[in-house]
């Protein structure tokens, strides 16, 4: 089955083919650097890292380049309040984005930065001038001229039949309905961040910078554009239009929208309380891991009505593959195979790839392999699994991560990287005592717990009781609380 995906300039679920065959170019818009990224913003960044990832499980050669927006409205009006640089002002969320990124195991793709493509702007809009889909206001400002695109809004659907010609907006986000000459460079003003060029001074618009910058890095007609669905219009809209307009060429053909999230069962919203940053819920304390799963749980198209509850859902879930791995590395397996061993791992790898093929649908990714866990589980109790069946299982393991990308042991030195910065920025008054349980009280990794592990359960086999209890004690007093189940001996950190 090839990958079918919802394509928005389309309407209607599609097959994925590429223009070039083997080599998929995408791009996706990034963070505007002007504050700390929130939880629906992640969950974009996470559906597009997912995506990247199955399309490179598949085969394909990727070609991925992300933008960050280093100047913009929000950015020019802070900078200004604040009296610093906005290369200063921005410095400061960019590194928190890398860093929240690679908390939550984020690949990261190739990045661009607008600051650094000014000139290109200038030109590009020189040349819309020329063609005279472009034209200049009196203050030295430079506009899109609507009415010269006869498709503008073809990717929202919406009608713009009626609209008043030469009428302009200025500001770079604006009312969903809302259809007028668009500003593709802003005239300087007293107090603001400016640039010369070769159309005069001035700063780009917003919905320029992406036009631009994708295209150097990609050509003229690439694969796909993704981002968050609040971006079809205008901003989306705009690309298409000064891209294509510009080209005479189709910019992008598929186009990957990812819902934003309620918070339990509510618009997030700083005045309700319920706005998070990934560092307020680590500092809360919960595992990245914990957070990554849960933003990959419910399929990109549909709703995610994020909760603690299933946060602390996707905490066991993750605990659960983690805790099966470890099962089946640690265990003395006798010799042999078990046939229907091999036939649970290839038809779980077969469900996971049928589902993500499905749209990306990532729900039932996951349950595919919960299926197989359970099952094996039980074929464990049961005494039916051999030596050569661990390999297969834990190959089915390694694809799942290759994707989800959350059984890696690093939720530990993460958290306490979190710590440290919540301390240097005086925030000791947000910090939980379950991430000082975590982060701060226990020094020991998830592969160091698993390595004691082992040896506590050699010892114990092999009736050396007074070392099986001193490694069991080692471990609580590190914060690791030690079960025996039904599936074995298992641990959880307080």
């Amino acid at each position: 089955m090839a990958l079918r995906l919802y394509n928005t300039l389309s309407a209607k679920v599609e097959e994925f083919q590429p223009l070039d065959h083997g080599r998929v170019r995408m791009y996706a818009c990034g963070p505007t650097v002007y504050d700390y990224g929130h939880i629906g913003n992640f969950r974009t960044f996470v559906a597009v890292d997912l995506l990247c990832r199955f399309l490179r499980q598949s085969g394909y050669d990727v070609r991925y380049v992300m933008n960050i927006t280093d100047v913009d409205d929000k950015i020019i009006r802070n900078s200004a309040r604040d009296g610093v640089t906005v290369q200063r002002y921005t410095a400061k969320y960019e590194k928190a984005f890398l860093e929240d990124s690679a908390t939550l195991n984020i690949e990261p793709p190739t990045f661009v930065r607008a600051t650094e493509h000014i000139p290109e702007m200038a030109d590009f809009i020189a040349r819309l001038q020329e063609k005279g889909i472009a034209y200049r206001t009196d203050d030295g400002s430079y506009y899109f001229r609507i009415a010269k695109f006869p498709a503008y809004g073809k990717l929202s659907k919406k009608d713009f039949a009626g609209m008043e010609d030469g009428a302009r907006v200025d500001v770079d986000e604006y009312e969903k309905d809302s259809a007028r000459d668009f500003a593709l460079w802003k005239a300087p003003k007293p107090g603001e961040a400016s640039w010369d060029t070769s159309i005069g001074p001035g700063r780009p618009g917003w919905h320029i910078e992406c036009s631009v910058m994708s295209m150097e890095k990609l050509g003229p007609s690439f694969d796909l554009h993704a981002g968050g669905e609040d971006l079809i219009f205008p901003h989306h809209e705009n690309e298409i239009a000064q891209s294509e307009a510009l080209t005479g060429k189709q910019f992008a053909r598929f186009w990957f929208h990812v819902r934003f999230l309620l918070v339990e069962g509510e618009k997030m919203s700083k005045s309700l309380g319920n706005f998070f940053t990934i560092r307020d819920l680590v500092l809360k304390g919960h595992k990245p891991s914990s957070i990554r799963w849960l933003l990959a749980s419910v399929p990109y198209r549909n709703q995610l009505n994020f909760t603690f509850d299933g946060l602390k859902s996707a905490a066991s879930s993750v605990e659960k593959l983690r805790n099966f791995r470890f099962r089946l590395t640690s265990a003395q397996f006798p010799a042999g195979a078990n046939p229907a061993m091999t036939q649970l791992a290839g038809e779980t790898i077969e469900r996971m790839k049928g589902a993500l093929d499905d749209d990306l649908n990532t729900a039932q990714a996951q349950a595919a392999i919960f299926d197989m866990v359970r099952s094996a589980n039980a074929a464990l109790d049961r005494g039916e699994v051999r030596k050569d069946d661990a390999q297969p299982l834990l190959a089915v393991l390694d694809k799942l991560d290759e994707i989800f990308g959350v059984l890696k042991d690093d939720d530990q030195p993460k958290m306490k990287a979190i710590l440290d910065w919540a301390r240097a920025e005086g925030r000791e008054k947000d910090i939980s005592p379950e991430l000082l349980e975590i982060a701060g009280s226990s020094q020991l990794s998830d592969g160091d717990v698993n390595q004691k592990m082992s040896k506590m359960e050699a010892a114990r086999k092999a009736r050396d009781f007074k070392t099986s209890d001193a490694l069991r004690a080692e471990l609580v007093s590190a914060g690791i609380i030690v079960e025996n189940t039904k599936e074995g001996v298992r641990w959880r950190r307080k």
